[in-house]
């Protein structure tokens, strides 16, 4: 889990890859997803180091078992990572740092986004 604040809450720690963290997501258009939810940042930290956007895969708490989505735990809840999804946002649109994927939930979103990205 991240650091805490004197008041409780998680310091955002923008540019780690795979950590999870709030989003605003708004203004949106069309189908894109809405309102503010948890995202994994999935961009390579030598990118998230020099600039001002980062990759990100939003997450849902819509279990639906398409093959662009993967079932992860975030809090201990069950979510889904909809890489059918993903975006680039400027980091002042991260909030709260959650917490880290494992490193097999790592490893399986990066080996959804090979698969996506190389059909």
């Amino acid at each position: 889990m991240g650091q805490r604040t004197s008041s409780g809450k998680n310091k955002v720690q923008k540019n780690k890859r795979f950590s999870i963290h709030w989003f605003d997501p708004e203004p949106t258009v069309g189908a894109e997803m809405r309102k503010p939810r948890p995202c994994i940042i999935v961009s390579p930290e030598e990118i998230n180091r020099v600039t001002r956007t980062v990759l990100v895969v939003p997450l849902t708490s819509k279990i639906k078992s398409w093959p662009f989505r993967l079932g992860i735990k975030v809090m201990g809840n069950k979510s889904s990572a909809a890489c059918d999804q993903l975006r680039v946002v400027d980091k002042s649109r991260l909030r709260e740092y959650i917490e880290d994927l494992s490193p097999a939930e790592s490893d399986n979103i990066l080996g959804l986004l090979q698969t996506i990205f190389l059909k």
